[in-house]
This record gives C-alpha cells, structure tokens and sequence, in this order.
C-alpha cells in the first residue's frame, strides 16, 4: 500500500477555490460535472482545451463560463474562412506621430483565449496558435513577446463532417493537452435550463470567483504533486502501446506523455491527493490521448474509433504495483 500523506495547506486552497469555480461553471451548464471537472484538470495542468460537438450543445457556453469565473482577461476569437494570423497574434502597425512601427498585440495576449469554431479558419491561421500555445510566446517580425501566467486555450470545433470546415493538423491537434464532446443533456438537465435560462442568459450573472494570482498559486501547488517512477514507467507503457498497436498508424507522441502526467498531478490535486496513483492516468487517458491518434486502415474498415482503441490498451497495460512513497 502507498503512503499516504498528509494533504497540505496549498490543497486545501486549491480545493476550496476550485469547488467555488466548478459551482460557478455549473450554474450555467447542467449535469455536465465531468465535463466541468476535466476542463478545471487542464487548466490546473497549464494545457489547453479541445471542445468538440455538434452545433448548440454548449461548447462556446463552457468555455466563456470559465472564463467569467477567473478575473483575468479574456479574449474570444470567432475563427472564420478570412480570419488571418495576424488577426490573432497582432501586427506591428506604422505610427505617423513617431515615425516608427509600433506592435499591437492581438487577442491572443490574454490569460484565456477563448476560440470560436477553430476549424472554421483555414489552416494558416490555425498555425498561428503553434508557437503561442507550447512555448507561451508570440513571435512577430523577429521581436518575441512573452505571454502571461496563465496561459489557456480553449479551442471549440464542430465535427468534420460539417460542412465548411477544415480538420486540425496532427501538430496542431498535438498542442492540446485534452479534448472532450459535451453530449446532449439529459432529459431532466434540458428541461431545468428551460426553466432557468429561457428568460436572459445565465453567463450574463456570472461573477469572478477566483483571481489570477489564485490560479497561478494553484498551478505551483500542482507542479509539486509527487509523481513515483513506477507512475512515470506506467504513463510511457500507456504511450508505448498506442505506438505498437496495429489499429492504429499514428501514436501519442512525447509530448503526449508529458501532458497526461501533468494532467495526472491536477487530477490527484482535485482529487485531495499530493500524489498521482494510476487510475488518474487511466481516468485521462482516453480525453488526453484519442485526439492525438489515427485509426489505421483495417480499423477504420471495422468503425473502431481511436478512443475504442484506447480503452482496450489500458485493459491490456499492466498496471504497476503500489510502492511507498
């Protein structure tokens, strides 16, 4: 059996200021706590957010009721066809007053980075969010320019299928740390928001119920969750096999196994632990690691999805014993 330790002061913080942001969340979107709980995982993990779904289930309403939640600046970006890099990054614009160029930033230098329909915007413009969102950093003619602690993007995105759309590049796909689908509510959820929100906009009430400097203490708080060898051999034996397995022609890549373990320490965080076990690996593998996945041939004649697949491989990995801490 692990050792368990004792849950210190920085947890008891990270617990109370994230219960007040998933009751805020929550208020605006009904019986989605898993949802909710996943999107507050990546943002304690300094990743970014993937939210895809068909039209009206939500998306644009979870990631803008996270937003409202922090009191940090937030941006949104509509992505659309005529969308330019520039139009995210910034430009460096000629001032007639001092005879020079002056940079003015775009919206991407926020804490949150809200993006409407990501895949709406041909892929040019998707690249700009490359250097942004793995090096925290804008590049613009030659001048580099640091980005803000914390730094999140939470990306929307309607099926391929939809019309109108152009699919994220695997580097691009790679950059984010999860994705999730909102599902349609349950019965009983839809017929409350009826009742709740048919009137104004629940986003409208929303107050900041958490700083910038709190989320940055919570973020220090989860860097230092204990994570043993024998989590770290498991997290790579979990990436290993998606490299090895025959229904799939693409597997996770390095960066993928950083992230889920970085996802692992905010999910123990949340979870009351100062320690990773691995059913936080096991509970984010398919959110952190499907996206990043392409079925191979064969499998995409039997209609297995990559998340199919990756439910089987975590049955098949054995999972490591339990060792003092």
């Amino acid at each position: 059996m692990a050792v368990t330790h004792d849950v210190s002061p920085q947890l008891d913080d990270l617990a109370v200021t994230a219960h007040r942001i998933r009751q805020s969340i929550e208020s605006v979107i009904e019986g989605k706590s898993d949802v909710v709980r996943l999107t507050l995982t990546v943002l304690l993990a300094e990743g970014h957010l993937l939210i895809e779904d068909v039209p009206g289930v939500g998306k644009t309403m979870l990631a803008k009721a996270l937003a409202r939640s922090i009191d940090c600046p937030v941006r949104r970006v509509q992505f659309t066809p005529d969308l330019l890099p520039s139009d995210i990054t910034g430009v460096s614009a000629y001032n007639q007053q001092t005879r020079e160029f002056e940079f003015k930033p775009g919206p991407i230098f926020a804490n949150i980075v809200v993006g409407d329909e990501i895949n709406r915007a041909s892929p040019k413009t998707q690249s700009a969010l490359l250097e942004c969102m793995e090096e925290h950093q804008v590049t613009v003619d030659g001048t580099t320019y640091k980005l803000d602690t914390p730094f999140m993007v939470i990306a929307t995105q309607n099926p391929i299928e939809m019309e109108g759309t152009y699919p994220l590049p695997e580097a691009q796909r790679d950059r984010f740390t999860a994705r999730i689908a909102m599902g349609y509510p349950a019965p009983t959820a839809e017929l409350e928001m009826l009742d709740v929100h048919g009137g104004t906009s629940p986003l409208d009430k929303l107050e900041p119920v958490a700083t910038t400097a709190e989320i940055q203490a919570l973020i220090q708080a989860v860097r230092a969750i204990y994570v043993s060898q024998g989590i770290k051999k498991y997290a790579i034996d979990l990436v290993t096999a998606t490299r090895n397995s025959p229904d799939l022609r693409l597997g996770a890549s390095p960066r993928a196994t950083l992230q889920l373990v970085r996802a692992a320490r905010a999910h123990a965080a949340l979870a009351g632990r100062d320690y990773v076990i691995p059913d936080d690996l096991q509970e984010l593998c398919v959110p952190v690691l499907a996206h990043r996945l392409l079925p191979s041939v064969e499998a995409q004649g039997q209609r297995r999805l990559p998340e199919q697949v990756m439910t089987d491989l975590i049955r098949r990995v054995p999972v490591p014993e339990a060792q003092a801490k």
